[in-house]
């Protein structure tokens, strides 16, 4: 019936979730009590201190009434005022059999654009980002302002290595980056 293959199966219905507000709301323990209300589970979820916000990100897996459910849940929630929140429907992570997972960790002194030279560098050879971790802080020593990001990528498995290691080294002598590429290991 082809009905059926237009559905997902029973668990394989997915929310993504994102939530800002001030550490004081909770926006963690708020969510994350809704979903287990609606008899969903979380399946992944993120939560970043920016500035003086707390950003939450959370993949809800479920039944497809179960998701609706949490879909009302959300929407009461949102209309409460303390939080920010948005939500849409998503699928599950394909696996990239293709992608060699590597860690790249850069620290400079802070400038203008790096974060973005950072990101084209890798647009520009077809490797993805998965995760990226950056912030500017101050230096104890000096005082002088710096960037440091650690950044997973994903790079196909049909890339020659060793001459992407040259080039992104090369490119982070260029920006005077002192940065490191190495495999990630679990």
């Amino acid at each position: 019936m082809n009905d059926r293959a237009a559905r997902p199966n029973a668990n394989e219905n997915h929310l993504l979730i994102s939530v800002f507000a001030t550490a004081e709301h909770s926006p963690l323990f708020a969510v994350c009590k809704r979903v287990t209300d609606c008899g969903c589970n979380v399946a992944e979820a993120r939560v970043a201190a920016l500035g003086a916000e707390l950003s939450v990100q959370v993949l809800a897996q479920g039944s497809w009434d179960a998701i609706a459910k949490l879909e009302n849940a959300l929407a009461k929630l949102d209309r409460d005022g303390e939080l920010r929140l948005t939500h849409f429907r998503t699928s599950a992570k394909q696996q990239q059999n293709t992608f060699l997972p590597y860690v790249v960790e850069v620290i400079a002194g802070d400038k203008p654009g790096v974060l973005y030279q950072l990101a084209e560098f890798f647009a520009g050879h077809n490797i993805s980002i998965e995760q990226l971790n950056s912030t500017r802080y101050r230096a104890m020593q000096t005082g002088a302002d710096m960037f440091s990001a650690q950044i997973t990528i994903g790079i196909p498995n049909t890339m020659h290595l060793a001459a992407l290691r040259d080039d992104f080294l090369e490119f982070c002598d260029g920006l005077n980056l002192d940065a490191i590429m190495d495999p990630m290991k679990f």
